[in-house]
C-alpha cells in the first residue's frame, strides 16, 4: 500500500474484496512438526493429526495465531483428545465456521503458546441420516446449506432458518440461531415445524461429558425430555455437542417478494394507522425482515409467504443466494468502504448507505430477485462469505404479537434520534444496517416428543409468569469494524433496550454488554443484567448443570468463565 502514488486510494476495491476473501476461506493450517508436537502436545491421541491454525471471527475482530488444532475423525476421537485435554490441563474450543461475533469460541489476546485447543468439527463430523419419516440425525460439523439440501432432497424443510448457509448446525444450536417467522393470520403450524430457533428442534444430542463412574470423559446421548438436556439445548460453548437428531416437516414452498418502496416513517410508523407498517405484512405473511441501510429513508424489506404453487409474477429459483448484488461486494460500496477504513473517511457513511440502498434498489431489478419462489433453502439462504463484513449488536424484545409495531417504532425512533444527534456533532458511529426480524418462542410442545425440555438459555425461552409475551422482535445494528464511536452509541440503545422492555434479552451470537469502548466488556450487563433476563433461578439450573457435565472446565475460556462465575 505504501508504495501507491499520493493520488491513489491507498484501499482498493481489489484489497478490500482480497481482504474479505481471506477472512472467508478455510483457516489457515501449518501442519505441526511432529519434534515440537511431541514436546508440547505429549501423549496426544494417536492417530489425531495436529497442526497449527490461526482463528479468525466472522469479522476478523477476534484473532489468535498459531494455536494448536485437530480434526478427530470421529466421536471416539472427540473424548480421547478431550480426556487428553483434561489431564494436561488442556482447554479444548470446537471450532466450526467462524461466522459469529461474540468470543465463545476464542478470546482476543490469546497467545499461540496458550493450553488452548481447537477441534475442527467441520472436516469430518459431517454425517446425514434420517432417522424417521420426520427427523434427521447430523452431525455437528455439517453446514446449514448441506443440512437443508439433504432435507429438500427428502421433501423435508424447516420454518425459517439464519440467512448464511455456511454456518455448522453446532455452532447455530449453541447460540440458539433464529429465522424469520411468525404464523400469518390464519396459518396452523405444520407437523414437525416451529416458529422457534432452531434449538427448538433438538430430539437428543449426543455430547462429551464427565463420567464421574469412569472417571473420564465419555460421550452421552440426552433425550430432550431429560433434565440435563435443557442446559445442552443451547450451551454458548460450555460442552462439546457431536451429534443431534432434529424434529423436520414436510418441506414448502416460498415465496420472498422484496420492495424498496415504503418509506422508513410508514413502514415503522407508530401503532394504530392504517399504512403499508411492518406489523401490516407480519399479520398477512407471518415472515418479514427490514434491512434498513443508515441514512436512508426507505428500508429493504423482504416479505415471505407460503405458496404451493409457483404466483405468476415470481422467478422460479432452484438455487440459494440469490441476491449477487450484496453477496459480491460492488465496486463503488468496495472503494467507500475502503476509504472510510484506511482513510479513516467515517463522515462518508451518509455517502455509503445510499450507495447500498440504490445497489439493492438496482440489483433487484436487474437480477430479476424482487420475486422470487421455490424451495424454502433457496429462499431462506442468501447470504455468503464473501458480503461485505461487518461488526453488529443483537437483541430480543420478548412482547405481544399485537405489540410488535410498538416495538419496532420505539426501537426506530430512538436510533434514528441518537443517529441524528451524533451526525449533528460530525461523529458517524453507524454506516451499515438495522436489521429487524420476528420469530416466535420455543415451545417445547413443537418438538413434539412427550416430556421435552424448554432450551434454559435460549433467548426465545418463553416465561411462564408472562404468557402475554408470545413473540420476539429481534433487532440489530451493523457498522464497519473500528469504527470511532460505535460502542458509545451500541451502549445507548443497549441500555434504552433494557431500560424500556422488560423482556429483552442479548443475541448471543453478536455483540452486547457494552462500554464505551469495547463490547462483552460491561460487569453489570454480565454479571447481574444478562442472568436477570432469564430469571436466576433459570440462570443457576444451566450453569449448574454444565459444571457439573465439566467439572474440570475443559469446555470454557476467560470470557465463558466471567459470563458463568
Amino acid at each position: 500500500m505504501s508504495n501507491h502514488p499520493q493520488d491513489t486510494p491507498s484501499w482498493t476495491r481489489r484489497g478490500f474484496l482480497v481482504s474479505a476473501a481471506a477472512l472467508a476461506a478455510a483457516p489457515i493450517l501449518l501442519p505441526a512438526d511432529p519434534a515440537e508436537a511431541a514436546e508440547e502436545l505429549p501423549d496426544f491421541p494417536a492417530g489425531v493429526a495436529l497442526h497449527r491454525s490461526a482463528y479468525r471471527n466472522w469479522v476478523g475482530e477476534i484473532t489468535a495465531d498459531g494455536l494448536w488444532a485437530c480434526a478427530p475423525a470421529g466421536p471416539d476421537q472427540v473424548v480421547d483428545v478431550v480426556n487428553w485435554a483434561w489431564r494436561h490441563g488442556w482447554r479444548v474450543r470446537a471450532r466450526g465456521s467462524s461466522h459469529g461475533w461474540s468470543p465463545f469460541t476464542v478470546t482476543e489476546g490469546t497467545a499461540s503458546d496458550a493450553p488452548v485447543l481447537l477441534v475442527d468439527t467441520a472436516s469430518h463430523l459431517t454425517g446425514l441420516s434420517l432417522d424417521s419419516a420426520s427427523a434427521v440425525r447430523a452431525g455437528t460439523g455439517v453446514t446449514l446449506e448441506a443440512l437443508l439440501t439433504y432435507l429438500e432432497g427428502h421433501g423435508l424443510g424447516v420454518t425459517a432458518a439464519p440467512a448464511p448457509g455456511d454456518l455448522t448446525l453446532g455452532g447455530a444450536l449453541a447460540i440458539d440461531a433464529h429465522g424469520s417467522a411468525v404464523p400469518a393470520d390464519g396459518e396452523h403450524r405444520l407437523p414437525g415445524q416451529t416458529y422457534g430457533s432452531l434449538s427448538n428442534r433438538i430430539l437428543s444430542l449426543t455430547a462429551v461429558v464427565w463420567d464421574e463412574d469412569g472417571g473420564a470423559f465419555a460421550l452421552r446421548t440426552f433425550s430432550r425430555a431429560e433434565a440435563d438436556s435443557a442446559a445442552l439445548l443451547t450451551h454458548l460453548g460450555r460442552t462439546f455437542v457431536t451429534e443431534v437428531v432434529l424434529r423436520v416437516g414436510v418441506n414448502s414452498n416460498l415465496r420472498c417478494v422484496s420492495r424498496v418502496d415504503i418509506p422508513a416513517a410508514e413502514l415503522f410508523a407508530a401503532p394504530g394507522g392504517d399504512g403499508r407498517t411492518f406489523a401490516s405484512f407480519l399479520e398477512k405473511s407471518g415472515r418479514v425482515e427490514a434491512i434498513w441501510f443508515a441514512y436512508t429513508e426507505f428500508p429493504w424489506l423482504k416479505v415471505w409467504s407460503v405458496a404451493p404453487a409457483k404466483p405468476l409474477t415470481s422467478r422460479r429459483v432452484t438455487s440459494p443466494y440469490n441476491y449477487p448484488f450484496s453477496d459480491n461486494v460492488p465496486t463503488l460500496v468496495a472503494d467507500l468502504a475502503g476509504r472510510m477504513v484506511s482513510d479513516a473517511a467515517w463522515y462518508l457513511a451518509p455517502v455509503l448507505g445510499n450507495a447500498q440502498l440504490d445497489v439493492a434498489t438496482v440489483g433487484l431489478t436487474a437480477t430479476l430477485s424482487a420475486d422470487i419462489w421455490g424451495p424454502s433453502k433457496n429462499t431462506l439462504l442468501y447470504i455468503r462469505p464473501t458480503t461485505l463484513r461487518v461488526t453488529a449488536n443483537g437483541y430480543a424484545v420478548l412482547t405481544g404479537r399485537d405489540q410488535v409495531q410498538r416495538v419496532v417504532s420505539e426501537f426506530t425512533e430512538f436510533y434514528r434520534e441518537r443517529l441524528a444527534a451524533y451526525t449533528a456533532q460530525g461523529k458517524f458511529p453507524v454506516n451499515g444496517t438495522v436489521e429487524i426480524r420476528v420469530t416466535g418462542l420455543d415451545d417445547p410442545a413443537e418438538a413434539e416428543l412427550a416430556g421435552a425440555r424448554a432450551p434454559l438459555l435460549s433467548a426465545l425461552r418463553a416465561d411462564p409468569a408472562r404468557p402475554e409475551r408470545d413473540t420476539a422482535v429481534w433487532l440489530d445494528i451493523l457498522t464497519l469494524p473500528g469504527t470511532p464511536y460505535a460502542e458509545a452509541f451500541l451502549r445507548e440503545i443497549e441500555r434504552f433496550l433494557f431500560e424500556g422492555y422488560e423482556g429483552t434479552r442479548v443475541e448471543w451470537s453478536k455483540g452486547w454488554a457494552y462500554t464505551d469502548d469495547a463490547a462483552w466488556a460491561d460487569e453489570e450487563v454480565l454479571g447481574t443484567t444478562i442472568p436477570g433476563s432469564f430469571g436466576e433461578a433459570v440462570w443457576g439450573q444451566a450453569a449448574g448443570v454444565l459444571d457439573r457435565l465439566d467439572p474440570h472446565g475443559v469446555f470454557g475460556n476467560a470470557f465463558l468463565d466471567r459470563l458463568f462465575r
